[in-house]
Formats: structure tokens, C-alpha cells, sequence
């Protein structure tokens, strides 16, 4: 029996499902994200500002206090230490609820809208807050033809997008609580997952389905209960990082979220995301850069725990850029990935970032497993020095847009042998829409096989390094885990009685036969 949050969770996705349909029209659907999360973003944080300041005012006595219902000068005097704290204001003629209850009269939506969005990141110039807030709302052109053809149209799509987000039931009325934080930010997870699947392979580099991020950062956090930082140096719209709030409380991860993000899309969503899970701006750097090249937090290693789905098989300069062999991410390894496959530079990049006692574990092309060349190089380093904890393959089909089965590598700078565990988990899943997915109880089956460390029969195989080294590096789950046989057992004495008695039979009944043409040829030539 589903208990309450998941029935108001299903009834939530039903709502947004029908809204994404009803509003996108023409605009294609990876596109017109921008606006349904823009405008979810918007109303986020002009709630989680209204309690904010309500609570304050509460507390100091004024039970009736409404941030909301005030004009923008009895507001303004609070605007500097708000910014501090939250790292951004908003006056309250231009909140949510206030822009929505007058938008269909206002002929100027539009520029109204990009006003009030250039003010909240205007609220934030000259402090700390500046990087966390600059370009939020870039990727929400009010003026873009995609809206419609006029200013008119433009702005009667805006307004249903207003009343759709002001509609859906994410406050519970009594405040801003935990709930009304995990039900935005269950739509935000909710909208990607949809748009990804909808768009296909464009959507589906972006994001990391749920329950792999989950596995990912519990993988990371066995035997653990807090960490200090958590690191993604590809972190696309963030919801690996986040898990870690998720698995945890935000409490437990103590000085916070680091990642980076090459794609300027992808870093804005990133970055609102955070903003909907209530993680603080302080609490939060995200970079806009590629981390090969440019990496933005290299001050800010080590990192006690990291997880990455990294692109697969992308391109990077490597051996064309003179400049890399010398980096001290790359150069221990004596050799660069390869110029058309970034894998292993990622791979690299990451262990550099692990603390001592950290574990990282990155999504991987299966190619990275078992491929020549430099590759094979780069295995051997990290086979060699101890650095590869475990290898665990997983099902096919589990990510937007790709069939293929991709597995996870986890690092450990630090382990109490000298081996490698192998884990195929390949055929655990359930195959949910187009796709297939990780149950919870496929999750921890994993996760047990993982913390026990030891054989699992037809699971998991516990794997000395030197045997590794002896199979040319190959670390591919299939080469160390028996496949078990699920073909039927034959009894071989009963298959050759079963076989006597179907040739002496055939042998019976050739003869039956022979007698029949015989009678049937006796008749022929009688009536000749």
C-alpha cells in the first residue's frame, strides 16, 4: 500500500506531466524546459524568501507578520542583511504570487518579468552570493519568438506558465517546511527525467537517472555518516551531488558541494537546482569551465567523497597539447588518454582530487574495461598502485538515450588489500516504460556485495592484482565473474533411451509403411 508522500508524489507528476503537455505547443520540449523550470526556480525562491523573512519577524514576536502583503519601501531596510543570509532579496511587489495575481493585466509582462529577473541577480552584485546568482535566468528568453510571434501571444503563454507553476501543490500552507523543499525539488528531478526521456540522447547527457545517482553516492559513503566535501567534476544538472543531501541531510555534508560543468545550459539548471533543494549559496561552487583543461577546484582538494557520470568517449586535446603530460593530474601515469577518448582523463582527474581516505565512483564506457593502447597503460598505473577498488557492471538500457550497459569504477587511495572486486549486475533491474531501472532492492543487493568484499557465486569474484596484471589489465566484470548456466541439465542415460526408443520406432514405422506402398502398388497393377 503507497503511503501518502508517494500518492502526493504521483499526483504531482501526473499534474506536471499534463502541464509540460498543455504548454509546450510548438516549442520542442528540451527547449521549453528552460521556461517550466525558470518559472519553478522563480517561485521557489520567492517562497523560500517570504518564510525566510516571516520567521524572522516570528520569532522576534510580530506573530502576524506577512513579508508578502508589505509595500517595497517598508521592505528595503531588511535588504542588506537578507542578501547576506540568503544570498539574494526580492522586493515583495515582484514575488511570485504578487507578479501572478497581476499578470493579465499588465499589457508589459514580458518586460516586466525581465526586470524582476534582472533584479534578483542584481541583488546580489558586489557580494559573495555574485557568481551563485549571475545568469540564472538567461536561459528564460520572455522575449523569444519560441513563445509566440508577438508580444500579445508571447505574453498569454507566460501567463499560463505563471498560473500552471503557481498551481501546483507544493506548499502545504503552515510555512516552508522540509516537505515543501523535497516536493520542488522532486519536480525539478521529475521535469529532467521527463524532458530527458522526451529529447532522447540531447537530454540524456545531461542527467543521471535517480537511483544510479543514489547508488553512486551511497557506494561512496559506506561506512560513513558525514563527509566534508563532495565533488563532481561533470556534474550536469547536479543530481549526483545532490543525493548526498538526500542520503545524508544537507547538515552532514559540512563545508559543502563543489562541481563543475562545461555546457552553460546545463551549469545555469545546475545551479537553480541547488537553489530548489534549499542548499545555501555558501554552501555550493559550481564552475562553468572544462575541467581537463581549466579545472576550477584544484584549491579546493582534497575531496572526501566523488561521483561522476562523466560524457563517454568525448574528444580532448591529450597528446596535442604539449602542456598536459607535465600536469600533475596526468603525468604520473606516463601517458594521456587518448585524443578521442576522455574516459580515462576523467578517471585521472579524479583520483588526483580524492582525499586519503575518500572513494570515488564514476559511470564509465565499457570500452575503458578492456581497450589497448594508452588505455591499457593508464589501467596498468592504476592497477599497479593499488587504486582500484572495485568494478561493477551494470544493466543495459538504465540511462536516457543509450542502450548501452555501462559500468562504475570505484577509487580508493587507501584499501586493506591488494585486489580488486568485481560485481555483475547485469541482470539486476526492472523494466520500467522504455527503459530499465534499479530497484531498491537491486541497489542494496550491490551495496552488500560491495561492503562484503568477498566472492558471491555468479555475482561477485574477488580479484588479486597480480592475476589482473597476468590478464593484460583487462578489468571487464565478464573476464573474473562466472556466468552462471541457465541452460536445462540433460540426463545423458535417459536422452539415449529416449533416442533407442524414437529409432525403433521410426524403424517400426518405416516398415508399416513400406507395406502400405506395397499393398497400394499390388492394387495399382491389378487394375492395369
Amino acid at each position: 500500500m503507497k503511503n501518502n508522500k508517494e500518492v502526493e508524489r504521483a499526483e504531482l507528476h501526473r499534474i506536471i506531466w499534463r502541464i509540460a503537455n498543455d504548454l509546450r505547443g510548438s516549442v520542442d520540449g528540451w527547449d521549453f524546459k528552460s521556461y517550466v523550470l525558470g518559472m519553478l526556480f522563480y517561485r521557489f525562491i520567492s517562497e523560500n524568501l517570504t518564510s525566510y523573512l516571516n520567521e524572522q519577524e516570528r520569532r522576534a514576536g510580530d506573530r502576524d507578520f506577512d513579508y508578502a502583503v508589505l509595500s517595497d519601501e517598508e521592505a528595503e531596510p531588511v535588504r542588506e542583511v537578507t542578501v547576506q543570509e540568503k544570498g539574494f532579496y526580492i522586493l515583495p511587489s515582484e514575488l511570485f504570487v504578487r507578479l501572478r495575481a497581476r499578470a493579465r493585466q499588465d499589457e508589459n509582462l514580458n518586460e516586466t518579468l525581465h526586470r524582476i529577473f534582472n533584479n534578483i541577480e542584481g541583488s546580489a552584485l558586489g557580494t559573495e552570493s555574485e557568481d551563485d546568482l549571475r545568469g540564472l535566468f538567461n536561459d528564460l528568453d520572455v522575449n523569444s519568438n519560441k513563445l509566440g510571434g508577438t508580444v500579445t501571444k508571447r505574453n498569454e503563454k507566460l501567463v499560463k506558465i505563471l498560473d500552471a507553476i503557481g498551481d501546483l501543490p507544493l506548499s502545504n500552507g503552515n510555512g516552508f517546511s522540509d516537505n515543501t523543499i523535497d516536493l520542488f525539488g522532486d519536480a525539478y528531478e521529475y521535469l529532467m527525467t521527463m524532458y530527458a526521456s522526451a529529447a532522447g540522447k540531447s537530454g540524456g547527457e545531461f542527467f543521471t537517472p535517480q537511483e544510479v545517482s543514489e547508488l553512486l553516492a551511497r557506494i561512496t559513503l559506506v561506512g560513513k555518516s558525514e563527509v566534508n566535501k563532495v565533488y563532481d567534476p561533470a556534474c550536469g544538472s547536479g543530481s549526483l551531488l545532490l543525493k548526498f543531501a538526500k542520503v545524508l541531510g544537507r547538515d552532514k555534508v559540512r563545508q559543502g558541494f563543489f562541481g563543475q560543468e562545461i555546457n552553460l545550459t546545463t551549469y545555469n539548471l545546475c545551479r537553480i537546482n541547488m537553489f530548489l533543494h534549499d542548499i545555501n549559496f555558501e554552501k555550493f561552487d559550481i564552475a562553468l569551465g572544462d575541467t581537463l583543461i581549466d579545472p576550477a577546484h584544484l584549491d579546493e582538494a582534497p575531496f572526501d567523497a566523488v561521483v561522476s557520470n562523466p560524457p563517454y568517449s568525448v574528444k580532448w586535446p591529450g597528446k596535442n597539447n604539449p602542456l598536459l603530460i607535465n600536469d600533475p593530474r596526468y603525468a604520473s601515469a606516463g601517458v594521456l588518454a587518448p585524443p578521442s577518448k576522455a574516459d580515462l582523463a576523467f578517471t585521472m582527474h579524479i583520483l588526483s582530487s580524492l582525499s586519503v581516505d575518500g572513494t570515488a565512483a564514476i559511470v564509465e564506457f565499457p570500452g575503458v574495461l578492456y581497450r589497448g593502447g594508452a588505455e591499457q597503460k593508464i589501467r596498468q598505473y592504476l592497477i599497479d598502485n593499488n587504486y582500484i577498488d572495485a568494478v561493477i557492471q551494470l544493466p543495459k538500457e538504465l540511462f536516457f538515450g543509450t542502450s548501452i550497459a555501462t559500468c562504475i569504477v570505484v577509487l580508493k587511495r587507501s584499501k586493506r588489500d591488494n585486489a580488486v572486486l568485481f560485481i555483475d549486475a547485469s541482470n539486476e533491474f526492472a523494466r520500467s516504460g522504455n527503459k530499465n531501472t534499479l530497484l531498491p532492492e537491486h541497489q542494496q543487493k550491490i551495496l552488500d556485495a560491495f561492503a562484503g568484499r568477498r566472492d558471491v557465486e555468479y555475482f561477485a569474484c574477488l580479484m588479486d592484482s597480480r592475476e589482473i596484471a597476468e590478464n593484460d589489465y583487462n578489468i571487464a566484470v565478464s573476464s573474473y565473474v562466472e556466468q552462471e548456466d541457465t541452460r536445462e541439465a540433460i540426463n545423458i542415460q535417459i536422452l539415449n533411451t529416449d533416442i533407442a526408443r524414437i529409432v525403433a520406432r521410426q524403424s517400426e514405422l518405416r516398415t508399416e509403411i513400406d507395406v502400405v506402398v506395397a499393398d497400394l502398388e499390388g492394387e495399382h497393377h491389378e487394375s492395369d
